[in-house]
């Protein structure tokens, strides 16, 4: 069974980070060139830390999250700061795969293309117009 059959096996971490990998290497260019910093982790759940910050109650409820300053908000004086980060978190995903039925890679493409978005300080309506460009 493959990665998009929901009677499979769940997909391990590595294999949602490359596909997260794929989404970024079809952004534009222009995009691609502000990420090179931008750190990836593709991590279980999300730790109480920053479900606490975020006022979410359960960890199934946090697809992924962007720590760090969107690129329009730095200046000089973060060159001390952690480099941003991009968590996807695999048992939300997995979870909301389940539920709602949607491409597991499409699913992992929309939460990609939304943390980004926040790096870039983007709208909703541009983080839309960002997934289609990328979609396959």
């Amino acid at each position: 069974m493959n990665e998009q059959d929901p009677m499979g096996a769940a997909p391990s971490a590595d294999a949602i980070e490359a596909q997260a990998r794929a989404v970024i290497a079809r952004l534009p260019a222009a995009f691609r060139q502000h990420l090179g910093e931008v750190v990836l982790l593709v991590e279980e759940e999300a730790d109480a830390e920053t479900l606490a910050a975020l006022e979410i109650e359960h960890p199934l409820d946090l697809t992924g999250v962007y720590h760090g300053r969107p690129i329009g908000e730095k200046s000089a004086f973060d060159s001390a700061a952690l480099p941003d980060r991009i968590h996807l978190y695999r048992q939300a995903i997995l979870a909301e795969w389940c539920e709602t039925g949607v491409r597991l890679d499409d699913l992992v493409a929309h939460v990609t293309i939304h943390e980004i978005g926040h790096h870039f300080g983007l709208s909703d309506d541009d983080m839309h117009a960002l997934e289609d460009a990328v979609a396959d």
